[in-house]
Parts: structure tokens; sequence; C-alpha cells
């Protein structure tokens, strides 16, 4: 039932789908099984950073891809461990928190640009790779600072929208996107130049973050550098990555399914950005256009689709569409969301699911 208030919408849809999906993935097994099954994957880094710091498990071997994860998701799981002591639940607890803050601001970002907010929501919760919004990732967490600061950007509160992308720039180096298309969209707003210092703001995370590790092994791109030292991502000409994820998609094998995802997300990347192109929504453009050019730039196609969690004017775009035209959201749900479901069950039997 669709009520008057879009924040009440957006709780509604989000707190309806996580009961669904406790629902469907807890059946036949314990509470402790079951929570280790979301402890899969970046999650298992997260909680090792949160317990140990940036050297990790001393009763493991060391892990060189630890400072690709930046703190700001670890330090909420320290936080919300003080009360959980279970490192699993932390992670649900702080993605299910930060969701619904996204799922009100991305409603309530709809609406000001004139589409239904509900329908932004529902969007966002049915993609494929909507799972890593519920797991103890760290999509959730960005886009409880992202969205809101994109809000306040529109409305002009540069203040408030540039204390907001510092906060997502704590969570991941999506946050470096965002400053610029903030840039991109103070230039276009006009808004006095007065403010301009603000926008520096969204940058001095990744300064801090930089600095920490050079104090730490001497390398201000330690962060880059543990990309490249523990998943092979360098940056390539753009046909060398699709041709090696091409192959290895169609190559057989079992992370064949994976990487098929990933061309398949590459894919409605390159329409979200035409599309955002095609309605003039140039500082949008800016933010996924550069997350683009990141990914399909690196050795392979890796986690396209669980970026694409992260375009949230993508789901603003939809939503303008189906609010036209209902009967796109209809067939969007119809077809989105059996897939969705389909890789929740992936991720939970600890399959690669983007």
């Amino acid at each position: 039932m669709i009520t008057r208030s879009a924040g009440r919408d957006a709780l509604l849809i989000w707190f309806g789908s996580r009961i669904g999906l406790l629902v469907t993935t807890l059946l036949g097994v314990s509470l402790h099984e079951y929570l280790g099954r979301w402890e899969r994957w970046d999650a298992h880094l997260f909680v090792t950073i949160a317990r140990f710091g940036y050297d990790g498990d001393p009763a493991r071997p060391a892990d060189d891809g630890l400072p690709a994860f930046f703190p700001g998701l670890p330090a909420a799981l320290r936080l919300v461990h003080l009360v959980v002591p279970d490192w699993s639940a932390a992670g649900l607890i702080v993605s299910l928190v930060a969701g619904a803050v996204a799922m009100v601001a991305l409603a309530r970002l709809a609406e000001h640009e004139g589409a239904q907010g509900w329908m932004a929501v529902l969007g966002l919760v049915l993609f494929p790779a909507a799972v890593f919004l519920s797991a103890g990732y760290s999509e959730s967490l960005f886009l409880a600072f992202a969205i809101p600061a994109w809000l306040a950007a529109r409305q002009g509160r540069w203040p408030a929208a540039a204390a907001l992308a510092a906060g997502a720039s704590c969570v991941r180096i999506t946050g470096l996107f965002l400053a610029a298309a903030l840039i991109a969209e103070f230039a276009l707003s006009r808004a006095p130049l007065r403010r301009a210092p603000w926008l520096a703001v969204p940058f001095l995370p990744l300064a801090g973050y930089s600095f920490y590790h050079y104090t730490r092994t001497g390398d201000w791109l330690a962060w880059k550098h543990a990309q490249e030292a523990g998943w092979g991502r360098e940056m390539v000409w753009p046909w060398d990555a699709w041709a090696v994820t091409w192959n290895n998609a169609m190559g057989g094998g079992d992370m064949a399914p994976a990487f098929r995802m990933e061309i398949a997300g590459a894919v409605v990347a390159v329409i979200g950005l035409i599309w955002l192109l095609a309605l003039r929504r140039w500082s949008e453009a800016v933010y996924t256009g550069l997350q683009a050019a990141a990914l399909m730039t690196s050795a392979y196609y890796l986690s396209v689709p669980r970026s694409l969690l992260l375009w949230f004017p993508l789901w603003v775009a939809l939503a303008l569409l189906a609010t036209r035209r209902r009967w796109v959201i209809v067939a969007y749900a119809l077809v989105s969301g059996p897939l969705m479901v389909l890789n929740t069950a992936r991720f939970l039997e600890g399959a690669w699911a983007g």
C-alpha cells in the first residue's frame, strides 16, 4: 500500500523486503549458521579490519589487499560490536539501518526531481545485485551518506552536501567520484562562489586515509596498490578488459557465470550512462561516467553489477520514466525480482554473486 509520505513508503518497501529475504533465506538453518552464511567474501575482510586493523589477523598470513577497503564500515562495525557480540550480526545491522536512511533519502530525491519516490526505492531493492545492500558490505553505508549529500546539493545546501559527501568518502573510493560530480553540479547550478571552498571537504578523508597508510608503509597510494595486489586491478585499455572478461565468460568453468554477470552489468552501465546523457543530467553523468571508466579499464570486469547499486541517478531516472509509464516498474519487477532472489541464494551458498 502506497502512502502519502515518501519516507514512509521507502521504509515500508525497505523493511518489508528485508523481512521477505529473512523468511526466504532463514528456513532450515540455525541462527548461528545463518549469520555465518552472510560473512562471505568482502564481508569477512571488513570484519577482519574491524577486529585487527589493517595489519590483519596475526594468526593468519598477511593480506596485502586490506588497505583497498576504506575505514568507514570497519569503524561502524566496531561501534555496533560494542553492543552486538556477533560480528556478522553487527554487519547486517549496520547495513539494515544505513539502508533505511539511504532509501528514505532516495525516495525524497526522486520526489524532488518530480518522480514517485517509492518507484526509485523499489527499483533499487529489486536489482539483481541488491543482496549486497543487506550483507555486511559498504554499499548501504555509502548510500546513506551519498544520496543525502546529493539531495542537499540539489537543494543548494552546500555545507551539508560537502559534510555528507565527506562521510561517503570515508566509506569507499567512490566518494572521490561523488566529490567530482558535486563540483560539476556546483558549476551548473551557478551557486555563489563563496560556497566553493566547501567542495574541497569531500577530498579530505582520502588525503587523511592516504597519509595514514603512508605512516604505516611509506606508500601514499597504498589503497590503490592493494587493489592491484589483492585483485590484479591494474589499468588497461578498455578493449583489453573486455577481451579478458569475455574469454573468461565464454570459456566455461566455475567462474564463467560470474563473468557473464559482469558483462551484463557493463552493458547496463553503458546504457544507463547514455540515458543520463540523453536526459542532459550532466553532473550525474560525471558521477556514473567516472565509475564506468574506472570499472571498464581494470584488467578485467569485477563487481560491475554491484557498483550499479551506487548509481542513484539511475534509480531516479527509472522512477521518472515509471511515473509516466507505470507498466515500466511492473515489467522491471517481474524480470529483476526473481534474479535478485536467485543471486541472494548464490551469495549465501558461497558463490561469487557480483
